[in-house]
């Protein structure tokens, strides 16, 4: 048995300025509950826990649990209660719970239910199921944003695409963080954990650029699926290193040379589930090969692909132009939908042909009202952001190609 450590914070609901005298509370089976009280920076003391051995989150072919478990409540009065059930704590790392104090309602008003985390097993360690799901490669979408971009925030569905599930707006560095704490093991070779990272954040990017879910009719970015996306536990403790790294390369992704395309990295654990991408416990061998991280992902990816950095930072864009285009319009955003609509008029020959010249002419009316025909929409001949979107989703070559119409959202497995 080894130790590992615990940093608690504390802060305030979208002002994100620390609260002081939280009382913090961790609880471990077969140890005494240990009390804590956070200071004027938010910062209960570090405290160290027992952790199993480092050497059994390194092993592939380990089957015990690699880490502790300790539960966590947090008090203040005038502050809504936080649980924390299933904190994982690994040996020689930092465990890092952000507690977000939510302000306890009005007097007079029905005091809300304490919040409460459950986090479950971290997805290489699970007593039952395979630890991972492959991203299924789906078909590609058009690229429709001019240029990749960092967001400030992204939006996660709770769930599978389809399933009702609470939606959840995190900033986009936190929400790396999370994914990487709940996908792979902090204890791994620093270069493996880059190589982990650089994946995760360009898979996210690029359902971001190709406008992925808001074209399908979805009000969210990304999805907590791994049946379709990355693994992404609300509420759940991180690891500092992970934390460190997400800050030095949150802006980077990875693309193949003489594209502008986030890559989709697909990628598996590569011991329960198997797949075209990378394997995330392959990682682990080829860093102690001595590989670097742009080397690991050459490994597994090809190596035309290269990482890139970049300062466009800025909150989430869209690709329909804010106004309906109508008949008489001109410029760039009728030559995407001309462009868009001459390519699905490959499958859809009676479509006619809009013409690419980037004016709104009679030819592209016409053409807009029989794609709306079609596909069930007003056939008023103005593109509207339903229109927009449809456009978008319909041009897509994988799909028109080898799926009927509108099978095209049944992509990914299901689970």
């Amino acid at each position: 048995m080894m130790n590992g450590c615990l940093l608690v914070q504390s802060y305030a609901a979208r002002q994100s300025a620390p609260v002081p005298g939280v009382t913090v509370t961790i609880r471990g089976e077969g140890h005494a509950p240990v009390t804590l009280t956070t200071d004027e920076t938010g910062t209960a003391p570090v405290i160290q826990l027992p952790a199993p051995d480092k050497a059994l989150s390194l092993d592939e072919a380990n089957t015990q649990q690699p880490y502790s478990l300790w539960d966590v409540t947090a008090e203040k009065e005038g502050y809504q209660t936080v649980t924390m059930q299933g904190v994982q704590v690994f040996a020689c790392q930092t465990a890092l719970i952000l507690l977000e104090m939510l302000p306890a309602q009005r007097l007079g008003a029905p005091q809300p239910k304490p919040e409460s985390f459950d986090i479950p097993p971290h997805s290489l360690y699970r007593p039952q199921g395979p630890s991972s799901v492959a991203p299924a490669q789906n078909c590609p979408a058009p690229l429709v944003l001019p240029t990749p971009i960092v967001p400030t925030t992204i939006t996660v569905h709770l769930g599978k695409p389809r399933e009702s599930a609470r939606n959840v707006t995190v900033s986009f560095r936190h929400y790396i963080a999370n994914v990487a704490s709940s996908e792979v093991y902090p204890t791994w070779p620093e270069q493996a954990l880059r190589a982990n990272i650089h994946a995760q954040i360009s898979l996210a990017m690029n359902r971001i650029f190709t406008e992925w879910y808001p074209s399908r009719g979805y009000t969210f970015n990304i999805t907590n699926s791994t049946s379709y996306d990355q693994y992404y536990v609300h509420g759940r403790n991180i690891f500092e290193v992970m934390e460190k790294l997400t800050d030095d390369i949150f802006n980077t992704y990875v693309r193949r040379q003489g594209t502008i395309e986030p890559y989709y990295t697909e990628y598996c654990d590569g011991k329960s589930v198997t797949c075209k991408g990378m394997k995330q416990w392959g990682t682990v061998d080829r860093a102690n090969e001595g590989k670097n991280a742009l080397q690991i992902l050459k490994y597994y990816y090809g190596n035309d692909i290269e990482i890139v950095r970049t300062n466009n930072l800025q909150n989430l864009p869209e690709s329909y132009p804010g106004t309906p285009l109508r008949k008489g319009d001109s410029g760039q955003n009728v030559r995407i939908i001309q462009r868009q609509l001459t390519r699905i008029a490959k499958d859809y020959p009676f479509f006619g042909k809009p013409g690419t010249d980037g004016v709104f002419g009679a030819a592209t009316e016409a053409t807009v009202k029989a794609f709306q025909k079609q596909f069930s929409l007003t056939a008023d001949g103005v593109v509207g952001r339903s229109t927009w979107y449809k456009i978008s989703y319909v041009d897509c070559n994988k799909c028109k190609k080898h799926l009927p119409a509108y099978d095209c959202a049944k992509f990914g497995k299901s689970a």
